[in-house]
């Protein structure tokens, strides 16, 4: 009996111990964000950006949430480094729909060791009850990894969770670009910041001068997918063959 207790507590050990802790966050900084983040009116957000819903890679217990086609996740990848598709889209949430902030977990040695392996163990997860979502599995938002700050990790969710309603905001555009923006797509003449909510943030930004225009190209992860904009209104798309994945 005591051979048995005294295995049952060095397994967890060793599996710990086995997982260094990925999180550079302080137990007090970690419980304080826990607690501001999902209490109260701090709970409730609104997407930034229309995201689509996948698997969670190989946990079949979570689904992932993203603002990137499947094929273009970077979180996660195999032995030879190339980026792994969690799977198919699943379902769709367009920009300004209201979630709810349930819970976010750090990576610590305890927490990974728990984790599914095949999964991006080593980063933060922000678990989301999100409005029209079938019901299923727990959404996960995935964050950066080595977050140094709290205002680091506030300053992350912001970029995918906005503290208020970004309804006034997309009014603002015509009609046809805020269908758009709900269908996931982008169109010619499209303001920047209505790419931004159909799209999301593009992995990298390239911009010139040319006279007193201001050229950019949005690059979007595995640069299969590239937007063109002028003076802030989108002048040419382009979806080319998309970079290889597992």
């Amino acid at each position: 009996m005591k051979r048995l207790l005294a295995l049952l507590v060095l397994v967890p050990a060793v599996l710990a111990t086995g997982c260094a802790s990925q999180t550079l966050l302080s137990a007090e900084d970690r419980t304080k964000l826990q607690h501001d983040l999902t209490t109260g009116p701090a709970a409730v957000r609104y997407l930034q950006a229309s995201s689509y819903v996948t698997p969670f890679f190989g946990d079949a217990s979570k689904r992932l949430l993203t603002p990137y086609p499947p094929e273009e996740v970077r979180l996660l990848n195999d032995t030879k480094g190339n980026p792994i598709n969690p799977g198919a889209v699943q379902a769709m949430a367009p920009a300004g729909t209201k979630v709810r902030v349930l819970k976010v977990e750090f990576p610590t040695a305890w927490v990974m060791a728990e984790r599914v392996l095949y999964s991006p163990r080593t980063q933060p997860w922000v678990y989301l009850d999100i409005d029209g979502v079938p019901a299923g599995p727990p959404v996960i938002l995935v964050l950066p990894p080595q977050l140094k700050t709290p205002e680091d990790v506030r300053a992350e969710l912001d970029r995918h969770l906005a503290e208020h309603d970004p309804a006034p905001k997309m009014a603002k555009f015509q009609q046809r670009f805020q269908d758009a923006i709900r269908q996931k797509k982008v169109l010619e003449y499209m303001p920047e910041g209505a790419v931004q909510m159909s799209w999301g943030l593009p992995e990298r930004i390239r911009r010139t001068l040319d006279g007193t225009q201001v050229h950019q190209e949005w690059i979007y992860p595995g640069e299969k997918r590239r937007v063109f904009i002028t003076d802030g209104l989108v002048t040419r798309l382009d979806e080319g063959t998309p970079a290889a994945a597992k």
